[in-house]
Order: structure tokens, then sequence, then C-alpha cells
């Protein structure tokens, strides 16, 4: 039976292709001269159309990777033959939908025909899956976001990292993020704070004031409960279980951890621990859905788009994923219980000091923050750009998507934004509580001895490995 290409899956199979083509032409695996399978062996082997391959391979004719020869098909081109330089680029999986990464090389490669940017899907962000590439020179710019950056501090590993020049045209408060010692250790790239999302429909058909900035914890949860209906949708879903979403909670209510003497966490009886309280009755309220729904973000925002959830926390980041859809939808600040504070997400590029071609992992770091590359992310995601003028670029945009009519809201709203650390707590001490508060949330540890766990997480442990 012919495989038919589904629009949904459209971009990660596009992606798919042009990154194992790509990745085969550079590593040697495809010769020069060799010809790559035709069109629509391609389309069939990829489940996409056959003018979906032709846009991909054109991406890889503009990289200077093949030539299209008329009548006769692609052909692989020599590297060797201009003197190209080949460096890798490690990203993490969101990558390609955050920035479409794949067409920001392809402008890379124009500009800069000999060098070759060999992309390499990463796995995960930790400090343990970045390290052995590192270390090993297989990787010479990585895609970094701000605790796996902590992570590499806390564990004196710095080092492992170029350090970079900062740039004025960039925001200060990313910069600052990914400073230490006075050193830029991580160019900032793109970032999002966590927002609202709502479905506009269904509070027009109930003739309820859409979210605002004033709005309080309490006054979702009463508009959540009056969007609801049962067997059809639910009124609002964060997903407290995950470590940002809780943290807004926990900055809002608690404001940072107190210490002991002996320099551990604090929890029993402080301002912190009743935020944890609070927390744990927030997610007992508040409707679940089955793990096979909720396993990813996009799973989520799937959801939202039918028209099943009415509310949801998110970021600008996931909104990529209704960028195509046609579903009438705005954003508003996170709700608060009194001083609107909200989780600053950021991805930066950091460069591997083992790197062999420093100047073409500069090259590559420096066109990505570039004006042209940062207004490209304006104009065709809903991912913030790190470049100020870029982000806070208004015009006609050449592509147009399904931006909700707030989009400029981050704008409002930076003096909100706040990073864990904010919290007076490590990222190993980060990762270890919220093991623990999984298990409290869920029922598994009362108070007492959820309080004794988290107190005696001491520096240098390893975190609980979550099955």
């Amino acid at each position: 039976m012919e495989r038919r290409p589904s629009r949904k899956l459209f971009r990660p199979r596009l992606d798919e292709m042009v990154t194992s083509l790509r990745n085969n032409i550079i590593t040697g695996n495809m010769e020069p001269g060799q010809y790559l399978a035709s069109e629509k062996q391609l389309a069939e082997q990829y489940g996409l159309s056959v003018q979906s391959v032709r846009k991909g391979l054109d991406l890889l004719v503009g990289e200077g990777l093949i030539v299209k020869i008329p009548k006769v098909g692609s052909r692989v081109i020599d590297p060797a033959e201009k003197g190209a330089v080949t460096i890798r680029l490690g990203y993490s999986s969101t990558i390609p939908d955050d920035v479409d990464i794949h067409r920001l090389l392809a402008l890379f490669h124009r500009e800069f025909p000999n060098i070759r940017v060999q992309a390499v899907p990463l796995g995960g962000n930790s400090y343990e899956q970045f390290k052995p590439y590192l270390d090993s020179g297989m990787l010479d710019v990585v895609t970094m976001n701000y605790n796996s950056f902590r992570q590499f501090y806390e564990r004196d590993s710095l080092d492992d990292l170029e350090v970079q020049q900062r740039k004025q045209e960039l925001y200060p408060f990313l910069s600052d993020a990914f400073t230490q010692n006075g050193e830029l250790w991580v160019q900032p790239f793109v970032y999002s704070p966590l927002i609202l999302a709502y479905n506009r429909s269904h509070f027009a058909q109930l003739g309820m004031q859409e979210p605002n900035s004033g709005w309080s914890w309490r006054r979702l949860f009463e508009c959540a409960e009056a969007l609801q209906i049962p067997n059809e949708r639910i009124g609002f879903n964060c997903y407290f279980s995950t470590a940002n979403r809780a943290s807004v909670l926990l900055m809002q209510r608690g404001k940072s951890f107190e210490r002991s003497e002996d320099g551990r966490i604090k929890l029993a009886g402080t301002r912190m621990m009743e935020a944890l309280r609070y927390s744990r009755s927030i997610y007992e309220k508040i409707p679940s859905l089955p793990n096979s729904l909720m396993e990813w973000d996009t799973q989520k925002i799937d959801l939202f788009r039918q028209g099943k959830l009415s509310v949801i926390s998110t970021s600008y980041f996931i909104l990529n994923h209704l960028r195509d859809s046609e579903l009438d939808y705005d954003i508003a600040p996170m709700p608060h219980f009194g001083e609107s504070l909200t989780m600053l997400l950021m991805i930066g590029l950091a460069i591997n000091r083992q790197c062999k071609n420093k100047e073409a992992a500069r090259k590559l770091v420096d066109f990505m923050t570039s004006a042209k590359a940062q207004l490209y992310i304006r104009q065709h995601t809903c991912s913030l750009p790190a470049r100020v003028t870029a982000a806070e670029w208004s015009g006609t945009e050449p592509v147009p998507i399904n931006r909700p009519s707030r989009f400029s809201l981050f704008r409002e709203i930076i003096p909100s934004f706040r990073v864990f650390t904010d919290m007076n707590i490590g990222e190993e001490e980060y990762n270890k509580l919220f093991y623990e508060l999984r298990l409290y949330w869920a029922g598994l540890e009362n108070e007492e001895m959820f309080c004794s766990h988290v107190e005696a997480i001491t520096p240098g442990m390893p975190a609980p490995v979550v099955p």
C-alpha cells in the first residue's frame, strides 16, 4: 500500500530526509560524484510528496552539497574541490521546530560555502550527554539551555567551553544569565517566558472575559471550572510535574529557599514549604490527563489545537506547533498571587574549547546571532530571537503564520522573567528536589518524609534516576 504523506508529520519527515542526506555526504558515506536516489524513491522512503522532496534537495543545493542535473538526477559535490572545512553542530530535539535550524544552515552555507556544517541531533541537554562529545572533539558547537550551562558551572567544567564576546545587540538579561566570573560562556540564541495560551472561542461562547495580566490563580481556576465540559474538554491543564511550570508557583508564593547553618536547604516551617504544600493541593485539583496523552508538550498542544483544552501553560517555543493551524487563540501572562513572575527559558550556542576549527565555529555562532538569521527566526517561527531588533520587529511578514494577536506580550512582561537559580537553589539540588516533589505530589511521601529527604540533600550527591 502506498504510504500517504501526513501533513502533521511533514516537517519532521522533511527534516529527517535533509539531515540524513547531509550527514551522509559530509561524513563520506556518500562519495563525491555519487547520485542520490531519485526524487520518487526519496518521496516513498520518507513519506513525502515529490514536491516536498524537491524543496529539501534545493536546501542541499544551496549548501553546495549537491548539484541537480536535469533529466539525470542529483549528484554529490566534492567538498575538497572548494577547500571546505567541516564543523559539527549538536542540537537538541526541539531545535528544528524552535528555529527551523536546517533552513538557517542553508542560509549560512550560502554566505560561507567553504564551511560545511554537519547537524548532529542529540538525545538530550544534560551535562552527561554533552561531556563525551566535547571531550572527544566530536562536536564543535552545541545548543545549550540554562540548566545545562549551570551543570557545567557546578561541575567546574566551564573550561570545556570557549569564552565568547558579549554582543550588545542581544538582550542583556540573556547574556547575564550565561555569564560567570565576568566571562560569557554561551551566546544567547532564542528564548521564551512561560505564558498562558487560551482558546478564544471557548471564552466567547460563555461570554467570559479573556485572561489578562491581572488574573490570579484563583480567578483562573474559577474560569477553568466554568469552561470544563465533561467528556468533551478540560478547562485548564498545566502539568505541574515539570520543574519549569512548578517553579512558577514556587517563585511566586515561596520566593526563595532558606538555608540551614550547614548550607543545606531548609523547608520545615518556611514560606517555601507553604508554597510546596499549596502546589500539592493544586496538583490534586487540576484535572489530570492520561500519561499516554501527556508524554510531551507537543501532545498537549495537539489537544489544545483540537479544542480539548481551553487554557494551557506553555511557551513561545511550543506555539510553533500552531503556526500552520487555523485555531483562534491568544496568549496572556501567567496568573499570580499579587506579584507577576514567570520562568525564563533560553537556548544559547556554546563552542567546544577543543574545536580544531574555532574560526569556522565562531562564524557559525556569529551568523546564527546576526541580524539576518535572527530576523528569519522572528518572521518564520513563534520563537523569540535573542537580538533585540529582531524580536521587536514589526512589519509585513513574508510568510503568514498563525500568531496570537498579543504576540508582543513578551515585551511587557520582561521585568517578570526569572530563572530557577533566583530561588537560591543550585541545578543539582533543583533536580533532586523535583524528584522528591513528584513523590510528594503523588501521595507517595508525606510532608515529614518529603522535608527529611530534601533537607538531607548535599552537593555532590547524584540525582536519582527517574524511571
